[in-house]
């Protein structure tokens, strides 16, 4: 994959940029501001880029801002947004154009290489990687949602698996299900959610995006 990397701080983005090389993938670009962070994007394209959210001049909300505006610009640009607060009015806004290729991870919930590649790869095929610590922000933020609340118990338990980014094999393993159950749970929802399969939109990504805005 090629790659960008929007993070100020040094050792941080130094060393996300090796990471990044020793897996195989190509680091296009780096950036330390926010309006280098939105010019990099645009002319670089990348397959997917990590964005922090704080960034120079002012340490506020740079990095997201110029991620959203590169998203406005470049519809479906897959961004993974790696900060250490969630900021969930912006992380609405990114979730609600429904194009996917979205990911928000605390930098803290970060526990080793792997976990962090996969989630890049998920957010670069057009899925989606969520930190459970922003589900859960985004999720007691929320309206009421009539279609959400058709959902039983499982079904909420398992949506919520999925935003995460989990396959239905490793839902199943961490609900101690089978793969088929998870399969009917999974259609159940689509159906509940009114989300048809049409050939063209990635259904999961669509039952992930209505859950998270809650709308």
């Amino acid at each position: 994959m090629r790659i960008v990397v929007a993070e100020d701080l040094y050792l941080l983005r130094d060393g996300m940029v090796r990471l990044l090389e020793a897996y195989g993938h190509q680091v296009a670009a780096t950036a330390t501001t926010g309006p280098e962070t939105l010019d990099v994007l645009l002319t670089q394209r990348p397959d997917v880029a990590v964005v922090d959210v704080r960034m120079p001049p002012t340490q506020s909300d740079e990095g997201l801002r110029a991620a959203l505006d590169a998203r406005r610009r470049v519809p479906g640009l897959p961004i993974l947004i790696l900060s250490q607060h969630v900021e969930q009015l912006y992380a609405r806004e990114l979730l609600a154009d429904g194009a996917g290729g979205i990911g928000y991870f605390l930098k803290e919930s970060v526990f080793d290489a792997d976990q962090f590649v996969d989630a890049l790869e998920r957010v670069a095929g057009g899925g989606t990687a969520m930190d459970p610590a922003v589900i859960a922000k985004l999720l007691s933020s929320g309206s009421s949602n009539r279609r959400l609340e058709r959902l039983t118990e499982r079904e909420h338990d398992v949506l919520g698996l999925m935003a995460e980014g989990l396959s239905n094999q490793a839902v199943g393993q961490r609900l101690f299900l089978s793969e088929s159950a998870i399969s009917k749970h999974t259609t159940s929802i689509f159906g509940k959610l009114g989300i048809t399969d049409d050939g063209n939109n990635n259904r999961r990504v669509l039952a992930v995006l209505t859950y998270l805005n809650n709308a």
